[in-house]
């Protein structure tokens, strides 16, 4: 794993990026928080587009599914279907309980899906958990885009 651990945060709620950017702030792995506003901008980031062209490829992708432009369903469908992009972890973080969607996004190939607790407290341990699963248990593919 890189010595900086990137997330992409595609979340177009600022209450939920800033609180998102607070519940990772604490804690002892170094970590890199990019923010996509909504899907189309994300997948430019992904595919090094302008101005996006130096972009270091993330390490995982926490998504919401409800994103203007390009909706997380479309975002994360053309992630797994990019050979270069598909073994980036992505998880869905979400306030969709919706049965329909939870399925959907599995059979896409998402990595895990977490629905938003309203409750600041439990959403900071929801970060909390993500980051010590992703950034200390797991061992992540290597880029070997470049």
């Amino acid at each position: 794993m890189a010595a900086l651990f990137r997330i992409l945060l595609v979340e177009d709620n600022p209450a939920d990026v800033r609180l998102t950017q607070e519940a990772l702030a604490n804690g002892k792995i170094q970590h890199e928080l990019i923010v996509a506003k909504d899907g189309v901008e994300a997948l430019a980031f992904l595919h090094r587009e302008p101005p996006y062209t130096q972009a270091e490829r993330p390490d995982i992708i926490l998504l919401d599914l409800n994103l203007p432009k390009k909706d997380g369903k479309e975002v994360l469908a053309e992630i797994k279907a990019d050979a270069d992009l598909r073994s980036i972890p992505v998880v869905i973080l979400t306030t969709s309980q919706a049965e329909e969607d939870i399925l959907l996004s599995y059979d896409l190939h998402t990595n895990g899906y977490i629905v938003k607790p309203v409750d600041i407290e439990q959403f900071f341990a929801i970060i909390k958990k993500i980051k010590q699963f992703w950034m200390s248990v797991v061992q992540l593919p290597p880029d070997l885009t470049r």
